[in-house]
């Protein structure tokens, strides 16, 4: 008998939860939940959502090292010509879109406030 994972969440430890959060509104994420404790102004957590896509964001107990960060988000777009127009648009500087075999609709690569690497895919 295996055990059976229901789903996962990726938990991210971030310099700063507030800045993530406008960070990931332009990915379309929004937020489902925050943790401001008592005599705090800011949230040290959050939980965001978009679609079935969901990000947990932490305030990190020490420096951030953009250099450190050794994993990968893949975001699936339906359009992503449209998604990093979007992007641009945003004012963010997304790579160019590369279509290697594993992912012929096309991906480009972002980084977050924090280095965390952000690949945004189109099956």
């Amino acid at each position: 008998m295996t055990a059976k994972t229901r789903s996962l969440v990726a938990f991210a430890h971030v310099a700063d939860v507030g800045r993530s959060i406008g960070f990931y509104a332009d990915l379309g994420f929004s937020v489902e939940n925050t943790v401001v404790p008592q005599g705090r102004s800011a949230p040290i957590w959050a939980r965001l959502e978009s679609g079935r896509a969901e990000l947990m964001v932490g305030l990190a107990s020490g420096p951030v090292d953009a250099a450190q960060q050794a994993i990968l988000f893949y975001l699936y777009y339906d359009d992503i010509r449209q998604a990093r127009a979007a992007l641009v648009a945003l004012g963010h500087a997304p790579g160019e879109i590369q279509y290697p075999f594993y992912m012929p609709g096309g991906e480009f690569r972002l980084e977050d406030p924090d280095g965390y690497v952000l690949m945004l895919a189109q099956t």
